[in-house]
């Protein structure tokens, strides 16, 4: 994949649809994995366009925000930085929306990813640990293990199109403690996340998510987000992080795709990198341009916004970058939320962040 060039652009009426669809939902991972720096209560999601091939990057880096809704596949893994994975809980305000009536009169529930679909831009990866991300999945979404025993369970949806059933983890794990061990990949590619395999920054592998650290309420559900804990420079420090290094249906190369996440907007750091996207597929840095994950935070090392941030940024390998970030003076504002929905667009030629309040 080449570099691309960065620029901001308004959101299409179809795009307006998808943050308002995504407010207050979560995920955890990018199809191919999810990276990130840090301790967050984030959580992400489904993927757009369609992802690059490779795995995602989970490694430590700090204490940055949690994932999000959504993410064309995988985490990151950035030059000399650790990163770490998929994030922590969702806004409070958000719930899943309304599309209209059907035939017998009662309410069909529209997803993220039935709205990328009407835009005949499928999602290849759709990861939530708080709900549903398409109007008609009644699968499970994640699964944990418990302390006592080792032994696992997964955690399924109240009804099609609905919110986790929080009370099978809570009875499940009563007494004793759990971790999120995978995050099931909603859409039909099979793009599941478990922990980061160990290779690149992180020779021992990553570590997984307490279950109940990011336990919130979304319109009346209690439901679990994914948090987020890293140890930054810590060479082989393990962070949490979630990867898939064998993607399908993935973009590879500078295919377009789109991606992104929900995520706490006052748990983040000034480090690179809080990842949720598509990266490479053997874990390593293969270079500049090589990976391309949307990123919350407030890293200066690279590019940067305006103000002392958190922005959305994106981590392309070698790089993070915030579009214009020198001179004319940084076009990119901070973030100010307190759960932000962030959105990357990268096609041949063309670039695109996008941010803003998940609840709003």
């Amino acid at each position: 994949m080449t570099t691309r060039d960065i620029h901001l652009e308004a959101l299409t009426a179809t795009q307006q649809r998808i943050l308002q669809a995504c407010a207050g939902t979560t995920s955890s991972g990018g199809a191919s994995g999810s990276g990130g720096s840090g301790g967050s209560t984030g959580a992400v999601g489904t993927s757009g366009e369609s992802g690059r091939a490779g795995g995602a990057g989970a490694d430590a880096g700090g204490g940055s925000a949690g994932g999000g809704a959504g993410g064309a596949t995988g985490g990151s893994g950035d030059s000399g930085v650790p990163d770490a994975g998929a994030g922590g809980q969702v806004g409070s305000g958000g719930t899943t929306g309304t599309g209209g009536t059907n035939g017998a009169g009662g309410n069909t529930v529209t997803g993220p990813c039935d709205i990328y679909q009407s835009g005949n831009t499928p999602c290849v990866s759709a990861h939530s640990t708080v709900r549903s991300l398409y109007g008609s999945y009644s699968g499970n979404l994640y699964q944990v293990r418990r302390a006592s025993d080792k032994t696992t369970k997964d955690v399924g949806v109240l009804a099609p199109g609905g919110f986790a059933n929080s009370g099978t983890q809570d009875t499940f794990c009563a007494g004793t403690t759990c971790i999120i061990s995978a995050i099931y990949d909603q859409s039909p590619k099979g793009n599941h996340l478990q922990v980061t395999p160990p290779g690149g920054w992180l020779p021992n592998g990553g570590k997984e998510a307490n279950a109940t650290a990011a336990k919130i309420n979304v319109s009346g559900h209690p439901v679990y987000g994914v948090y987020v804990v890293g140890n930054g420079f810590v060479s082989g420090a393990a962070g949490v992080g979630y990867r898939d290094n064998t993607t399908s249906g993935v973009a590879t190369g500078d295919q377009p795709e789109a991606m992104y996440m929900v995520a706490s907007g006052k748990h983040y750091n000034q480090w690179c990198c809080f990842n949720y996207g598509n990266a490479e597929t053997n874990n390593m840095d293969n270079g500049p341009g090589t990976m391309e994950a949307v990123y919350f935070g407030s890293s200066t090392q690279w590019g940067r916004g305006s103000g002392a941030g958190p922005w959305v940024m994106a981590d392309m390998e070698d790089g993070v970058f915030a579009g214009q970030s020198f001179d004319p003076p940084p076009t990119n504002t901070p973030l100010i939320a307190d759960y932000v929905t962030a959105m990357l667009k990268g096609r041949a030629g063309g670039f695109a962040l996008k941010g803003g309040s998940a609840q709003s």
